[in-house]
């Protein structure tokens, strides 16, 4: 993967398979300490102590399809690789937090990529049945978007699959991420 857009969607997609309901995904630029932060956290099925202690081998996959994992691994290399950190907490019936860090000047840091572009595919992909909180901060900027306040806002009356509407949140999420990285230039 050569983009962090993309950890970000292979990971989340973790999320959805475990059969969260609720993920919320947060990521955070710091210019002031050049970091960058990238926290996804779901109340999916959770992992015991043992699937913990494997899942960064990418020989462990709870997929049938094939025998290899490689979204974590490549994720904590990649953490590891840009003098950050990794990290994975999760409680079986409770849900997984899963933590990345990483010198955002690396030269090995891969570029962001197109974090709205890789939200509107979860939230699409989803057909509403898993609600989305997004947090993206730069420096002072920040951004939140929500699928639950958003469904609150549209009434039952209109789903968030129908085109008009993930239209829109495809619009509102890339004006949203350019905003908060502009408000720093101010």
């Amino acid at each position: 993967m050569n983009e962090l857009s993309l950890y970000i969607l292979d990971l989340t997609q973790n999320s959805v398979t475990a059969g969260a309901k609720n993920i919320r995904i947060t990521v955070s630029v710091q210019p002031e300490s050049d970091r960058i932060v990238i926290v996804i956290e779901d109340d999916g099925c959770g992992m015991d102590e043992a699937m913990l202690a494997r899942v960064s081998s990418p020989f462990t996959t709870t997929r049938k399809t094939r025998k290899v994992g490689l979204g974590v691994p490549m994720a904590r290399q990649i953490c590891e690789m840009c003098e950050g950190s990794f990290a994975i907490e999760s409680k079986v019936g409770v849900g997984t937090k899963l933590r990345m860090e990483m010198r955002a000047s690396h030269v090995d840091c891969p570029p962001m990529g197109d974090l709205a572009q890789t939200v509107f595919a979860l939230v699409a992909a989803s057909g509403g049945g898993t609600d989305f909180v997004f947090v993206y901060a730069f420096g002072e900027g920040r951004f939140e978007f929500s699928t639950g306040e958003l469904r609150a806002t549209l009434g039952s009356e209109v789903p968030l699959d129908t085109p008009e509407v993930l239209m829109w949140i495809r619009d509102y999420l890339k004006e949203g991420i350019e905003e908060a990285g502009q408000s720093n230039d101010q």
